[in-house]
């Protein structure tokens, strides 16, 4: 049976105290028998010190939100891995929508970014989602599938079971519409069914895939019920520890 997951990706929001805060409370309303993994995601800055926080609880580890797709060297600005784990970080969320519009990752990009994290014993949170337009038209199964070959079918079966993935439809990221129920496991069991093509049944039946979009308290039970949907990656809600916590139970409920 796959592991719940439920990532809180804090992205550019709170300042140090908010955020000691907010790994406080979410330390305080959960504990350790849980088995949801529960997974944080703050700025680049703030890593270390929630790491230190969470060091005594197995079921919660520290995320990045991003890392370079270069080794090291001259990259002004630009974060490392192997920086990124030396810090205490477990895990790095890659490709996220918001890189790929904001920023401009490309496939490759996005891709070598995959490499990095795995070569630095990082496990990759490899986000893929279509917009609005892509849905639209009717070519969400298409673009999920570009996404998944450029960015992930270059890895071998040892490497691949390491990934989570995140399907996020970026038309649902911070809008407040979340697909249904129905379109979520629908694209779930096509992710699912890409990583069976291309690795066999053993790896895409173990490998977990997170849900990213909108998701709160209200609908985290619906979604999370899905067969093929293993957890969140939760946005803006993440950043009202109460609210992130009964995303948390939610997903409880069906580990029990």
């Amino acid at each position: 049976m796959r592991k719940k997951i439920i990532v809180g990706n804090w992205k550019m929001n709170l300042d140090y105290p908010q955020a000691m805060g907010l790994v406080d409370r979410v330390i305080q309303l959960t504990d350790d028998a849980m088995k949801t993994q529960i997974v944080l995601a703050p700025p680049f800055p703030y890593i270390s010190e929630v790491e230190l926080q969470v060091m005594l609880r197995t079921n919660i580890i520290v995320a990045a939100q991003n890392c370079s797709d270069k080794d090291k060297g001259a990259f002004t600005g630009e974060v490392s891995a192997a920086i990124l784990r030396s810090i205490g970080a477990e895990m790095v969320i890659i490709g996220h929508s918001e890189r790929r519009t904001y920023f401009n990752e490309t496939d490759d990009v996005v891709a070598e970014k995959v490499k990095r994290t795995l070569e630095n014993n990082l496990k990759p949170i490899f986000c893929c989602g279509e917009t609005k337009e892509q849905r639209d038209g009717g070519n969400q199964l298409d673009v999920v599938k570009t996404q998944l070959t450029k960015g992930l079918f270059h890895l071998n079966k040892e490497q691949i079971v390491n990934v989570i993935v995140a399907y996020e439809p970026v038309w649902a990221i911070g809008t407040g519409v979340n697909a249904t129920a129905k379109q979520a496991q629908e694209m779930h069991q096509h992710i699912r069914n890409l990583i069976k093509d291309k690795f066999g049944a053993n790896v895409s039946d173990n490998i977990s895939i997170l849900y990213g979009g909108s998701v709160n308290a209200k609908n985290a039970a619906q979604i999370f019920s899905c067969k093929d949907v293993d957890g969140g990656l939760v946005g803006g809600a993440s950043l009202v520890a109460d609210e992130f916590v009964e995303i948390i139970k939610a997903a409880e409920l069906l580990n029990c």
